[in-house]
């Protein structure tokens, strides 16, 4: 099945085809590997958390976790590959905004050294307003959770 098709498993996609999908940069791209995605349906997703993020410097001294903004935050942004590869968009110049987060639970720290797993399906999806369900896993077991809302729309005018 060639990788147009609606439906169509893609993946693994690396940080270079992460990146024509987002217009995040470091520090703020979350998402370093797609390990599969289905045009319309879900994404798996991985984002390497390590010590060297500016965030534990702060989050916390002593015991660094890493926010749980950031997590909801990686998830938002897997689920921008997906809607960005499912509706055609790449290289659009078109973005994913959120809208609401809703439900956002956080079960267990996410400490560095870990791969933070992320999995994101469509719950709704129309041609400018999306919903996804989120989940962040960390050796198998879940981590946080959220489902969120995001719409499609052009950048701002400079």
């Amino acid at each position: 099945m060639a990788d147009t098709d609606a439906g169509a498993a893609l993946g693994p996609l690396d940080v270079t085809r992460v990146m024509a999908a987002l217009p995040h940069r470091y520090p703020m791209l979350l998402v370093d590997r797609v390990e599969e995605l289905v045009r319309d349906q879900r994404i798996r997703a991985v984002k390497a958390v390590t010590i060297n993020e500016g965030f534990f410097q702060g989050h916390f001294p002593g015991r660094p976790i890493m926010p749980g903004v950031l997590i909801v935050e990686a998830l938002a942004q897997a689920a921008g590959v997906l809607a960005v590869e499912s509706l055609g968009l790449a290289g659009s110049g078109k973005l994913v905004y959120f809208m609401a987060i809703d439900g956002a639970k956080f079960r267990v720290p996410v400490e560095p050294g870990v791969l933070l797993h992320l999995e994101v399906e469509f719950v709704q999806k129309r041609s400018s307003v999306c919903k996804f369900a989120g989940r962040a896993l960390v050796d198998g077991k879940l981590a946080a959770e959220a489902n969120f809302t995001a719409m499609i729309a052009d950048p701002p005018k400079a």
